[in-house]
């Protein structure tokens, strides 16, 4: 060692060992003071966030109970519950944080800020999830019926928060959002336990509309699934152009609505063929006129 770096040591040495001390002295008072009050707010906070988890399961527990018992759909119970858990164990982090001594303001600020982002970014799932809840609360429909919702017709299979699926009658699985079906006209064919059967019959004008008439009633009389009350219409409603056509309107239970219009049809076809009555296909009248010069036998001599 050289005498430039023994003087460098003996000068900067005293400042070293100060500076060491009092990091020393700065470090014995933080555990002596802080340390022990960080400490027990730590306790303290762990000690909230078991308290307020086990609060927030029981008093899950008693919602979901309530809401079985008044016959919720499963769906919701299950929606509301874990959303109510979230919303709990949300402010019991917060509450345990704040015990902590961490300064929630900013933190709350910047979960603000990505909400809003997520928003955005999700509006469509987020609609069709607010859909999804409207389709629980409000029940237009159920599993199992068959419904006409956004272009699709099928058989409701399950109901999700954000899609519904149906199955159409050619066995295809489709999958709709629900927001596309809250923004159009659900039609539900099971709503009502009861279905109007709407028929037109036509027959020729040659036919005995009396004829036709007695043996339209006739078969609906015969067939025991069709209602007594209301009372069935069987009655002329059209002269067309090829055809007097009579309208029959049955009223029959909505499980029984397409077996029994298939076989409305079915009879009525067999008995008007049986009876000797006409179901005409169109037809237009063509009336030829001769020409007056030919038929006189007159020749026409252009007098160019």
């Amino acid at each position: 060692m050289n005498e430039w770096s023994v003087l460098a040591a003996e000068t900067h040495a005293p400042g070293v060992l100060e500076t060491v001390n009092t990091w020393g002295r700065d470090a014995q008072e933080f555990l002596m003071t802080r340390a022990a009050d960080f400490g027990l707010r730590a306790v303290a906070a762990l000690i909230l966030y078991m308290i307020g988890r086990t609060i927030a399961r029981v008093v899950i527990r008693i919602v979901r109970t309530a809401m079985e018992r008044a016959k919720v759909e499963a769906m919701l119970v299950r929606f509301a519950c874990n959303v109510l858990h979230a919303v709990m164990m949300a402010m019991v982090v917060i509450g345990s944080l704040q015990l902590m001594g961490v300064e929630m303001t900013s933190v709350t600020a910047i979960i603000a800020t990505a909400g809003f982002a997520i928003g955005l970014a999700l509006q469509g799932s987020l609609s069709n999830f607010a859909s999804g809840i409207m389709l629980v609360i409000f029940k237009p429909f159920r599993v199992g019926q068959r419904v006409d919702v956004g272009g699709v017709s099928g058989t409701v299979e399950e109901i999700h928060l954000f899609t519904t699926i149906m199955r159409t009658g050619d066995n295809t699985q489709i999958i709709i959002p629900n927001g596309q079906i809250t923004s159009g006209v659900i039609c539900n064919y099971n709503a009502l336990p009861t279905r109007r059967i709407d028929l037109v019959i036509g027959c020729g004008y040659a036919d005995d509309l009396r004829a036709v008439k007695r043996y339209l009633l006739r078969v609906i009389q015969e067939d025991s699934r069709i209602l007594k009350d209301p009372e069935p219409l069987v009655a002329v409603d059209e002269l067309g152009n090829s055809s007097v056509n009579f309208v029959v309107r049955p009223w029959v239970k909505t499980e029984d609505f397409q077996t029994v219009r298939r076989d409305l049809l079915e009879k009525i076809k067999l008995g008007f063929d049986a009876e000797g009555f006409t179901i005409p296909y169109p037809s237009q009248d063509l009336y030829v006129h001769p020409d007056p010069v030919a038929a006189s036998g007159l020749r026409v001599v252009d007098a160019a």
